[in-house]
């Protein structure tokens, strides 16, 4: 019984690739019969040329992340760009914006405490430096072909570094409000009170995020469960 629904599940993946050839094929022929036979000819071998580069590209990313933010975004990373956040949410861009200011607010903090001031501004470096990463890692899960991910599944490998990424975020927080028990300016205080407290909702919505994209629906995950019953 298992071999057949293996055996099944492999023909499914067959008819589900070709299917998808044959609309690309359909949609290149598109006009063929309107130009000469040398165009025809020239064309084709374009379009062969492109889809094997394309193929190549594919082949050699395979899981690592695909970088998405163009150089023009890059030039903003030390600016707080502010990006409505939608409650309960995360994406690339808000997440960067949620980062980005708690950054800023960091190093005012530090500038105007001398005794505590070096160790927040290294929380701030941290997360300075982690935060463009998240962001495209988010991008990068959220962007996933959904033919991709129904057939083998979510990206295991970026969520599990986003995972990493958020134990070390949780171990600065800690870290923080140790750090603001010697803040004496009230001010200071509340800022740094907000702070962490923006940055924890962010850290459950982000956990939220990964367990939502863990948990989709995969032929193969499906398959692999079946087999080991």
């Amino acid at each position: 019984m298992k071999k057949t629904l293996m055996v099944a599940l492999l023909l499914a993946f067959g008819l589900i690739i070709q299917a998808q050839a044959a609309n690309t094929n359909s949609n290149q022929g598109v006009g063929a019969g309107q130009v000469s036979d040398m165009q025809a000819s020239q064309g084709s071998q374009n379009g062969n040329a492109v889809q094997d580069q394309e193929q190549n590209k594919v082949m050699n990313q395979g899981e690592d992340v695909q970088i998405q933010t163009n150089e023009q975004n890059r030039t903003k990373t030390e600016e707080v760009k502010k990006v409505e956040k939608v409650k309960g949410k995360v994406d690339a861009e808000s997440h960067r914006s949620v980062v980005a200011e708690f950054v800023q607010s960091l190093t005012a903090v530090a500038d105007r405490n001398g005794g505590i001031g070096q160790e927040v501004r290294v929380v701030a470096q941290q997360q300075n430096e982690i935060r463009d990463r998240a962001s495209d890692i988010i991008y990068a899960v959220q962007n996933r072909s959904k033919i991709k991910t129904f057939l083998i599944g979510t990206s295991y490998k970026n969520l599990g570094e986003l995972r990493s990424q958020m134990a070390q975020t949780r171990n600065q927080i800690e870290q923080l409000k140790r750090l603001m028990e010697n803040v004496q300016n009230e001010a200071d205080k509340t800022e740094l009170q907000n702070q962490i407290q923006r940055l924890e909702e962010e850290q459950t919505d982000i956990n939220n995020f990964i367990v939502e994209n863990e948990s989709k629906f995969s032929l193969f995950g499906w398959a692999v469960k079946l087999f080991r019953k």
